[in-house]
């Protein structure tokens, strides 16, 4: 503990959590969008929904080594973006922030389904008795939205919350699968797995392992606070 401590540059792969920490952000704010927009009687409402859930289904393993293809040089992204006159030339895993913001994009894509479904079954639990009388008063779906859906669902998005902080803390898979923490990817899970296996520290990967369960631990009770889980009652 006192090696770990006292080294500033185990801690400086933290930098890279603030990637995945803004992704998670964005695929907050989607998957809100998404459950949203499906709760109310659409078109090809539950086909939408399997898209946007299948790809959690998927095994992280494949996801890494399908976008490894993907965004190799002259991968399917290229090929993409030639068939419109782009070629780009660029490198999408070869440039720290490039490759960072490409993992981060992966990682969105894969967990938007499970904070979608969160998200929609907590929006459906909330009584239908409310939006008819909303709308008896005048509110469209915005006012729906801000004064039914956000309050009714708090419980679910404070969960969402700190699963996505912890998440971004300690992202491993897609990173390790496509980059090994090569060009700056490498997050503090991956530098622990290789104190542990490559370099055979394992005393200093046990001792990084619970400091960083300690500061997720931290995080969610920080979070806890800030923002408290209040239930409201919506009758």
């Amino acid at each position: 503990y006192t090696e770990l401590l006292t080294r500033s540059d185990l801690f400086e792969v933290f930098f890279v959590s603030g990637y995945y920490l803004a992704a998670s952000a964005v695929q907050i704010v989607a998957a809100l969008y998404f459950a949203t927009v499906l709760s109310f009687d659409v078109r090809f409402r539950n086909f939408f929904k399997g898209v946007l859930f299948f790809p959690y289904l998927i095994n992280g393993v494949a996801i890494g080594f399908v976008f490894l293809y993907f965004f190799q040089d002259g991968g399917t992204l290229d090929s993409v973006l030639a068939l419109f006159g782009h070629h780009s030339g660029h490198a999408w895993l070869g440039t720290p922030v490039s490759a960072n913001t490409s993992l981060a994009g992966v990682s969105v894509w894969r967990y938007l389904g499970l904070n979608f479904v969160l998200f929609l079954g907590a929006i459906q639990s909330i009584p239908g008795e409310l939006y008819e009388a909303s709308a008896l008063d005048g509110a469209n779906r915005r006012h729906q939205f801000r004064h039914i859906i956000l309050p009714g669902i708090r419980p679910v998005l404070t969960l969402t919350v700190i699963l996505s902080v912890s998440g971004s803390l300690s992202a491993f898979e897609i990173p390790y699968i496509m980059t090994g923490g090569a060009t700056g990817t490498e997050t503090f899970v991956i530098q622990t797995v290789k104190l542990a296996f490559q370099f055979n520290k394992t005393g200093l990967a046990s001792a990084a392992a619970v400091v960083l369960l300690l500061i997720i631990l931290a995080v969610t009770w920080l979070q806890r606070r800030l923002v408290p889980d209040d239930r409201v009652d919506l009758v």
